[in-house]
């Protein structure tokens, strides 16, 4: 195999361990240890574009940051891959998250896409709980497929009427 395909294969696959690893920080970090950061993004009545909640980014561009660095201080080493995994899935967590869900920056905010429509409804599950328990829908990318059923009811109501 050559070394490219392996590279972006460590991408790929940090991207995708990284999902896993964001919904178990989400879950158990966020809504447990570090509940005081994070509060505020479930609160209905703020209107900054900034929240406490913003420094979780820290969680993932840090060790993105050192890896991408201390691999390229030593001739590309594998975990320069695994950093761009991670900084690539941060990429997408920006897109998806504050930019689709939650539209701090107004873009794709009238898709009628499924796979949008579905990200949207269990965020929006997970953020009618106001408190640090009982939630749901603590991932990002990788969603419930009640949520896709949901999401396709929705459209075909908006359809008929």
């Amino acid at each position: 195999m050559s070394s490219n395909f392996v590279n972006a294969l460590i991408v790929i696959i940090t991207f995708i361990i990284t999902e896993f690893s964001a919904w178990a920080n989400h879950r158990y970090i966020m809504h447990g240890l570090m509940w005081y950061f994070h509060k505020d993004h479930h609160k209905k009545d703020h209107n900054h574009k900034l929240e406490r909640n913003d420094v979780f980014f820290l969680m993932y561009a840090i060790p993105s940051w050192l890896c991408i660095m201390f691999g390229m201080m030593h001739q590309y080493a594998w975990y320069t891959w695994v950093g761009f995994g991670i900084a690539l899935y941060g990429l997408a967590y920006f897109i998806v998250h504050d930019v689709i869900i939650h539209q701090r920056i107004k873009w794709l905010s009238k898709s009628d896409n499924l796979y949008i429509l579905a990200l949207r409804r269990a965020h929006k599950m997970h953020h009618k709980h106001l408190e640090r328990v009982h939630g749901e829908s603590f991932g990002m990318l990788f969603i419930h497929p009640k949520y896709f059923k949901e999401a396709r009811k929705l459209k075909l109501q908006q359809r008929g009427s």
